[in-house]
C-alpha cells in the first residue's frame, strides 16, 4: 500500500491572508506527524460537560472530580463514532483531539465563542471533501461529545460570530468594548476573563478564531491584529506564532490530499485496464455460444 509521510504543523492561512498579513516566522514547537496511509481505520476518542452564562462557559472537571485521561477520551469518540475514517483524516483527527483533551482539562479552561469558531474553522477545513457530508457532520459530532460539549453550541456559536464580523470593519471590530450587543457582550466577557478577572485559558483555536473575525471583517491591515490583541487581553506574538503553525497544517494537508487523490485515479485506472481483458474474454465467449 503507498503511504506519504508528513509533518503537520498545526496551520494555515487563505492565499490573501499570507499577502495582508505579517504573521511570525518562529517555527513552533507543536506538531502533528502522522503517517497517511491511503486506507480506513477507526478512531477513538473522549472529554466533560459545562455550565452556562450569557457565554456559555465549559468549566474543567472538578476538584473531586479527576479528569478522564486522553484514552477515554478516545474510546469516547470511538462509541460516538463507529464507521471507518480514511486514514489521511483519521490521523489527523486523532491528532487535534488529543491536543484539544490536554487544553480541554487544563484548570483554567473556560469554553468561549471565539474559541468554537476557530476550532469550527480548523475542522471544516481540515474536512473539505469528505466523501459524505452526512458523515463529515456525524464525526463533529462524536468528536465534540467525547471532550463532554455541546457541538451544537459549538455551531451556534461559530455561525453567530461570523455572522456579526462580517458586518464589521476595521474601526467596529476593535471598537466592541464601547457598543452594546449580544457579540460585544461576548468578547467583553473574553477581555474581562484574559484582563485576569476570571478563568481564560488561550489556545491556538482562540488564535484562528481571532484571524477568522478578522477576515470576515475584511481587516486584514496588520496593525488591526495587534489592536484587537490588545483589547481582548491576548498576547499577540503568541496569536502570531500559532496563526504561523495553522498556516503551514493546512499546506501540508492540501499536498496530502493531492497525493491521495492521485493514488486514487492511478489505482483506478489499473482496476479498469485489469478489467478490459476480462470484458473482451466475455465478449468473445458470449460470441461463441450465441453461433452455436
Amino acid at each position: 500500500m503507498a503511504t506519504v509521510t508528513s509533518s503537520f504543523h498545526f496551520s494555515t492561512l487563505t492565499q490573501s491572508s499570507q499577502r495582508n498579513f505579517t504573521l511570525s516566522s518562529n517555527s513552533p514547537t507543536f506538531r502533528f506527524r502522522f503517517r497517511v496511509g491511503f486506507s480506513c481505520h477507526y478512531l477513538g476518542v473522549r472529554a466533560s460537560s459545562y455550565a452556562s452564562k450569557m457565554v456559555v462557559r465549559c468549566s474543567s472537571s472538578s476538584i473531586t472530580d479527576p479528569p478522564p485521561t486522553v484514552s477515554e477520551t478516545k474510546l469516547n469518540f470511538l462509541k460516538e463514532y463507529k464507521r471507518p475514517i480514511p486514514s489521511i483524516y483519521n490521523t489527523v483527527l486523532q491528532e487535534l483531539i488529543v491536543q484539544q483533551h490536554l487544553m480541554r482539562y487544563k484548570r483554567s479552561y473556560r469554553y468561549d465563542a471565539i474559541f468554537a469558531l476557530g476550532f469550527v474553522t480548523v475542522y471544516e477545513q481540515l474536512m473539505e471533501g469528505y466523501p459524505s457530508d452526512e458523515d463529515r457532520d456525524a464525526i463533529f459530532q462524536a468528536y465534540i461529545k467525547a471532550l463532554k460539549e455541546d457541538p451544537e453550541q459549538y455551531r451556534v456559536d461559530a455561525k453567530k460570530l461570523e455572522e456579526w464580523a462580517r458586518t464589521q470593519n476595521s474601526t467596529s471590530l476593535v471598537e466592541f468594548s464601547s457598543r452594546e450587543g449580544e457579540v460585544e457582550g461576548i468578547l467583553k466577557d473574553i477581555a474581562e476573563r484574559a484582563g485576569g478577572k476570571g478563568d481564560f485559558s488561550y489556545s491556538r483555536f482562540f488564535a484562528i478564531g481571532l484571524f477568522r473575525l478578522l477576515e470576515l471583517a475584511n481587516a486584514m491591515e496588520p496593525t488591526i491584529l495587534e489592536k484587537l490583541c490588545a483589547v481582548l487581553n491576548v498576547n499577540k506574538r503568541s496569536v502570531d506564532r500559532d496563526l504561523d503553525v495553522y498556516r503551514n497544517l493546512l499546506s501540508k494537508l492540501v499536498q496530502a490530499k493531492e497525493l491521495l487523490k492521485e493514488y486514487v485515479d492511478r489505482e483506478k485506472k489499473k482496476r479498469e485496464e485489469r478489467a478490459e481483458p476480462q470484458k473482451t474474454n466475455e465478449a468473445i465467449t458470449q460470441q461463441q455460444f450465441s453461433s452455436l
